[in-house]
């Protein structure tokens, strides 16, 4: 079998205020403020996340990808992207 082997990652609690993911027993906060694509989205279309190498995390449902290093430090991606309107 070709490819990297990653471990899973998993979403633990969803609030008003962002949600956690599990990854290799580190749990991550990606609040709204920082993270606002999430903000609109649906409870299936958050838990649906996939770790498609070892730095990188994907929604398929809503076609996000992030570095997990941009979550654990967001201060050093500063530039953020504007959530679409609804």
């Amino acid at each position: 079998m070709s490819g990297i082997a990653t471990s899973a990652v998993e979403v633990t609690h969803i609030s008003a205020h962002g949600f956690w993911v599990l990854i290799e027993g580190e749990e991550l906060l990606l609040p709204y403020e920082q993270f606002p694509w999430f903000r609109h989205a649906t409870i299936s279309q958050v838990s649906h996340v996939e770790r498609p190498t070892t730095d990188h995390l994907y929604w398929p449902e809503l076609d996000i990808d992030l570095s997990i290093e941009s979550i654990r430090t967001p201060s050093m991606f500063p530039l953020v992207a504007k959530s679409a309107s609804r």
